[in-house]
Formats: structure tokens, sequence, C-alpha cells
């Protein structure tokens, strides 16, 4: 059975994509849940309009994501926090911590979700940071941790 998807399905494909798929998994799954709809020829125009906001959406989101890099690529990026004397920090800075220094120190809001790290900060020191804004844009970023 064809189907247009109305959102974005793993595996299937995203939104407004003509897919054919078996009827009872139509009928059954992706119907009931509003994930599809049945394509005739007044849908397949729809889908057409669906498939187009996606397009520019993702563009619309790619050039957000490239200015981010483009403002925040290979700069550095300063935290001052209370530690002892051998190096290890009261606490740990994990990736809101890292977010609120990017924009108290460059202006730059980033969401916590797009900063990749591998675990807690847990010492003074410098760490090279992975932003990933999107999935076809990544840069790298150094986090000086200083003492306060």
């Amino acid at each position: 059975m064809k189907v247009i998807l109305t959102d974005t399905v793993d595996g299937l494909g995203g939104k407004g994509d003509v897919v054919e798929v078996a009827d009872g998994y139509a009928r059954n799954y992706l119907v009931p849940k509003s994930k599809a709809i049945k394509a005739t020829r007044g849908a397949l125009k729809e889908a057409d309009v669906l498939r187009r906001s996606r397009v520019e959406a993702e563009r619309v989101e790619k050039a957000a994501a490239s200015q981010i890099a483009e403002a925040l690529a290979d700069s550095r990026v300063v935290v001052a926090v209370r530690s002892a004397e051998e190096g290890k920090l009261f606490g740990s800075i994990g990736a809101r911590n890292v977010a609120d220094a990017i924009a108290q120190y460059t202006g730059v809001q980033v969401e916590p979700q797009i900063i990749m790290l591998t675990g807690p900060i847990k010492e003074i020191g410098l760490y090279e940071v992975t932003l990933k804004p999107h999935p076809e844009v990544e840069f790298q970023l150094t986090l000086d941790v200083i003492p306060s």
C-alpha cells in the first residue's frame, strides 16, 4: 500500500515522503498513530508541500548551525571553578555548565544537548569539547578550566 508519511518514521522516511509498505503495517500502525495517510491524488499534492517545507526547514537549521560553528569554532572558553590544591574540582562541570560558560564568555547561546562530553569534567586543565548543532555540522572549541 502506498502511504504518505505525516511524521518522520525511523527506517522508513521523513515527513512528506511517499513510501510503499505492507497493508497490515499501514492499517494497524501508521494510520492509527497518525504517522501516515493513504496516498490519493489530492494527498500526493499535499505531500509535495510537506516535503518542500521539510527541506526548507532543514536548510534553515543547517544555516543556523553553520553560523554557530563560524562564531565558536577554534575559540577558547574559560571557566573558573572552586578546586582543591591538587587540581580536583569541588563538584564537576557538565554540558549545562559549558553552555552557560559559552554564553557568558562569547555571548552565543547554545543548547546543552549539542555539547558532546565523554563524561563530567572533574579536574583543572584544558579540554577539547565537541559541539554538534546539526547532524552535518560539528566543530571543536577549547575549554580552559581554571581555579577561582
